[in-house]
């Protein structure tokens, strides 16, 4: 891994790390690295002991469980800006729940779980702040879970394009999905050939246009209409 250097910019407005003063967040990236991984490169896999969480910059990484069978079920694709494995944060002894992949070769940042940790004791009021933005992003999870396990495939679908675009946008908006169409379709549990079907049904009920792997989602506000 190489140094991570002045990062500071990039972490300010992190849910995890926005609670950090300018100096924390100094310190925490003095004992961070910068790696940089390739297509299908292997990061680390479910069990391994975790000393490092996870900022993703550029590229895709996905997240999944092995079955018995050997059946890989994608829990996450994670896209640039977003952090993952801070579950670890907590964790006695710290272990990866999941295996981690890269999708798209890119670049990670990997901050150290006993740095971010000692950060937290020195101050209380920084703790609270982070354990609330924690909290307020599990909560984001178990709704995503019941998307996953309750709804229709045409709900998930839909749910899953409205995740790709700014929690604040309205109007006409561009995604681009950050993987081939068959991890998505894993992701959301359905098959490529459902999530092609439903694009489509989507298309030609002029919602959404679609070139490759752009999606045009002509009105978010129509659009979220189908999710209530």
């Amino acid at each position: 891994m190489h140094a991570a250097g002045s990062l500071a910019p990039e972490l300010r407005h992190h849910y995890l790390f926005s609670a950090l003063s300018d100096a924390e967040r100094e310190r925490l990236l003095a004992s961070a690295g910068i790696r940089r991984f390739a297509e299908g490169e292997h990061l680390f896999s479910h069990g391994d002991a975790a000393p490092h969480f996870f900022l993703l910059r550029s590229g895709c990484v996905k997240l999944y469980r092995l079955s018995p069978e050997g059946d890989e079920k994608i829990m996450r694709l994670i896209r640039p800006s977003e952090t993952f494995a801070e579950s670890i944060l907590f964790m006695d002894p710290p272990r990866y729940p999941v295996h981690g992949d890269g999708v798209e070769a890119g670049e990670l940042l990997a901050l150290d779980r006993g740095t971010f940790l000692t950060i937290l004791q020195e101050s209380f009021p920084t703790c609270r702040a982070v354990m609330a933005q924690m909290t307020s992003r599990i909560q984001s999870h178990w709704d995503e879970i019941e998307t996953l396990a309750l709804q229709n495939s045409r709900y998930r679908v839909v749910h899953y394009l409205l995740g790709l675009a700014p929690s604040e946008a309205s109007g006409r908006v561009t995604v681009t999905l950050p993987a081939r169409k068959v991890l998505i379709a894993a992701h959301v549990a359905v098959t490529p050939e459902t999530l092609s079907r439903t694009l489509r049904a989507l298309s030609d009920e002029g919602l959404i246009e679609v070139a490759g792997d752009v999606v045009t989602i002509r009105d978010v506000g129509r659009l979220r209409g189908h999710v209530h």
